[in-house]
């Protein structure tokens, strides 16, 4: 019971940090600040994060093991590329538009990391994008799709991921819709056949 309550605190801690990073910055962000929004006093706060470093490493790593869980269960399913494909970009940009503040931290932010935490982060983000090659490269192996440059991966990683700036989840777009629409222009172009 007190370990469930321990991590729904820690839960809350990250979720407003992200907020108020995502909002101000990771630097211009003080632990005072920080304090005073989860309305716990300096002691208490680092008794749940550590340090404000500690934090910024969790609101990065959160997202990306979610992303890296889906896609290394995804790899167990006996799925085609293009299948699979749709459904790594599906679930990326409904991740990104039910945490957008934890993304816009990652994206603006992960490189204030230092040491192993940084490192982590990097290591699991390089995770996250080989799924995305190896389905392209699985795609190419059933002949569906063409070779590509291998940094094609992070051109299309980029159009998802800037959304975080721009995606409104309330629109009149799901994320999955928009997944789809970015997908279908990748896979069948904009010019007119």
């Amino acid at each position: 019971m007190a370990n469930a309550r321990f991590e729904a605190n820690r839960a809350r801690i990250v979720q407003i940090s992200a907020e108020l990073f995502a909002r101000n910055g990771y630097h211009a962000t003080g632990v005072a600040e920080l304090s005073a929004a989860t309305t716990l006093g300096r002691g208490a706060l680092y008794h749940y994060i550590g340090n404000k470093e500690a934090l910024l490493y969790e609101i990065c790593k959160s997202q990306l093991d979610r992303m890296n869980q889906f896609a290394d269960e995804l790899t167990l399913q006996p799925r085609s590329a293009q299948d699979r494909l749709r459904l790594l970009a599906r679930a990326l940009m409904r991740n990104i538009a039910d945490h957008r503040a934890e993304w816009a931290v990652f994206f603006r932010e992960y490189s204030a990391l230092t040491g192993p935490g940084r490192d982590h982060i990097i290591a699991a983000r390089e995770h996250y994008e080989g799924h995305w090659r190896q389905t392209l490269e699985q795609g190419v192996r059933e002949g569906t799709f063409t070779v590509t440059p291998s940094l094609l991966v992070k051109g299309i990683l980029g159009m998802f991921n800037y959304t975080y700036l721009w995606f409104d989840r309330e629109g009149a777009v799901s994320p999955e819709q928009l997944a789809d629409e970015f997908l279908d222009a990748i896979l069948h172009g904009i010019v007119r056949r």
